[in-house]
């Protein structure tokens, strides 16, 4: 089957994680990989065949604007604001696994359709973002979310220079995919870096205020919508089922990676790197005409 040739920007733990899963993928070939600086990610992806190189985004763009359809930014927001016009110009698909939120926000268990993937750019929020967001959604679906609150601990070996650079965005951000995407009315986003030994797997607890406090309705759509997450997160499941106390519903998540390039305790940048490849491929189908 013909398949779609795809780039990477920034080969550092996020990037080599997604070489190993695109490499996987029918519908997507990794074809040139590019960063700032010489780096052992461009020397993996060179010693897989793939044409890689120091010379960034123009080096991306020059080179192969004939042939690269889709386009991976594992950067920072700062570099993507800077990137997107340029991937735009060349007709790139790019899809952004930075807070920049230069497109709108994309958690495919939620919205992820055939009109979003027609735009330039699609932003995957952050782990956070696609832990939970599905869960309030759903929540909201049948309760009328009013109040969303989301504490997120991940390991701090598994948060990297470009997260750690990014903590007000990464809050910023999901609090307002909790909102936009979510329904909640109002959230907020708690991060917790958590140095335990041995190393924690993701773990996202969500409160939720509801104005509809059926708590069958509740476990029936969250379970649901766990179902449709696993589709592409197969480590995604619940640490703690749904439970009420007067209007306030609270739910556990854990994410635990597939240990591809990544340990598997860095469920929270294997649950970005699956969405990102679950939009790659779909867009990769629409350009193919492939259902």
């Amino acid at each position: 089957m013909e398949k779609v040739k795809v780039g990477i920007i920034g080969p550092g733990n996020i990037g080599q994680d997604l070489m190993v899963k695109i490499g996987r993928s029918r519908y997507m070939q990794l074809a040139c990989v590019v960063n700032i600086v010489e780096s052992p990610g461009l020397e993996k992806a060179r010693a897989l065949g793939v044409d890689a190189s120091a010379g960034g985004v123009d080096y991306l763009v020059e080179r192969h604007a004939q042939d690269i359809r889709i386009v991976f930014e594992c950067t920072s927001a700062a570099a993507h604001l800077l990137n997107a016009p340029k991937l735009a110009a060349a007709g790139m698909f790019a899809v952004d696994l930075t807070p920049a939120a230069v497109g709108p926000y994309c958690v495919p268990a939620v919205n992820l359709n055939d009109e979003l993937l027609k735009l330039s750019d699609v932003n995957l929020v952050t782990c956070a973002g696609q832990a939970t967001v599905p869960i309030v959604h759903a929540i909201n679906e049948v309760a009328d979310v009013s109040y969303a609150e989301v504490v997120s601990s991940i390991s701090s070996k598994s948060a990297g220079p470009g997260t750690r650079a990014n903590i007000d965005e990464f809050t910023i951000t999901t609090r307002k995919a909790l909102e936009r995407l979510g329904g909640a009315d109002k959230a907020k986003v708690i991060i917790v870096l958590n140095p335990a030994e041995p190393p924690i797997f993701m773990r996202n607890t969500i409160y939720t205020r509801v104005k509809k406090a059926d708590l069958e309705k509740i476990r029936q759509a969250v379970f649901d919508r766990l179902e449709t997450v696993k589709k592409y997160v197969p480590g995604y499941r619940f640490l703690l089922e749904p439970i009420m106390h007067d209007d306030i519903v609270t739910v556990m998540v854990e994410v635990e990676g597939l240990g591809d390039f990544l340990p598997v305790y860095s469920g929270n940048l294997d649950i970005i790197n699956a969405a990102a490849v679950h939009i790659g491929e779909s867009k990769a189908k629409q350009i193919l005409g492939v259902k």
